[in-house]
């Protein structure tokens, strides 16, 4: 029966349930989740964006696909940096969809392909894309290995998979810290800007409890992606993954 379980936080849920339970806690925070991004993070998330985009070799006419896009940030940095591209964003949310919709302007909205879609199953042809890229949502899907598969599947010959996500210090002392900082801290600031403190402490247990870097690159490999590699940023406490699909 093990196989029908799965994290959820600390604790061990059906996998069937676990996707209606991350969502239904995005959907309690979509209205303050930027704001609390940038609280929680004290602004080193948006750092973060930005050198997971200036990784990606964006080219003229390229399509991108972002899932798990949320609000839309790594969409607008996106358009920043090459604003002749066809770009689809892609959640699961409809809330968070929703709020993210408010950051656009016209003109930018009618650039932007908004999918309601499940990154396990995407609602896409094979050989679709030229990136596909995927920032602090893998470790909220409920089947990694399965999400990589379709990521490998949509993405055409010779394109590339960009990951984003939490990762654990390679620093003792400061993986000391940053844990207190994730069990105190974070949940702490949940209630107190966003009256949530359980969507917050689940933020701190799902950072505990994903993948080790060195593990989801072989995950990648298994999905069928080659070249993979990955960097630490900020000691470890983010980490980005590459790979490409031959």
């Amino acid at each position: 029966m093990n196989n029908l379980k799965t994290n959820f936080g600390n604790k061990k849920i059906s996998k069937k349930n676990k996707t209606y339970s991350v969502q239904k806690i995005f959907t309690e925070v979509s209205k303050k989740y930027d704001l609390m991004n940038d609280i929680m993070s004290f602004g080193a998330h948006r750092i973060w964006k930005k050198r997971f985009v200036e990784m990606i070799d964006i080219q003229k006419n390229d399509t991108i696909i972002d899932v798990g896009s949320g609000t839309g940030d790594l969409v607008k940095l996106i358009l920043k940096k090459n604003n002749y591209i066809s770009i689809y964003s892609v959640d699961l949310n409809v809330d968070m969809m929703n709020e993210g919709k408010k950051n656009f302007n016209k003109q930018q909205l009618k650039k932007i392909q908004f999918i309601n879609a499940n990154a396990e199953k995407l609602p896409f042809e094979n050989h679709s894309f030229d990136k596909y890229v995927i920032s602090f949502c893998l470790r909220n899907i409920t089947n990694v290995k399965k999400a990589l598969r379709e990521a490998f599947r949509i993405l055409k010959p010779g394109s590339t998979f960009y990951c984003l996500e939490f990762s654990t210090p390679t620093s003792g002392v400061i993986n000391t810290l940053y844990k207190k900082y994730k069990n105190k801290i974070i949940p702490y600031m949940g209630e107190r800007f966003a009256n949530n403190k359980d969507a917050y402490k689940y933020l701190e247990d799902s950072i505990n409890h994903f993948l080790h870097p060195d593990i989801l690159l072989n995950e990648m490999k298994n999905a069928g992606f080659e070249k993979s590699s990955y960097i630490n940023l900020f000691n470890g406490i983010v980490s980005i993954h590459k790979g490409f699909k031959i």
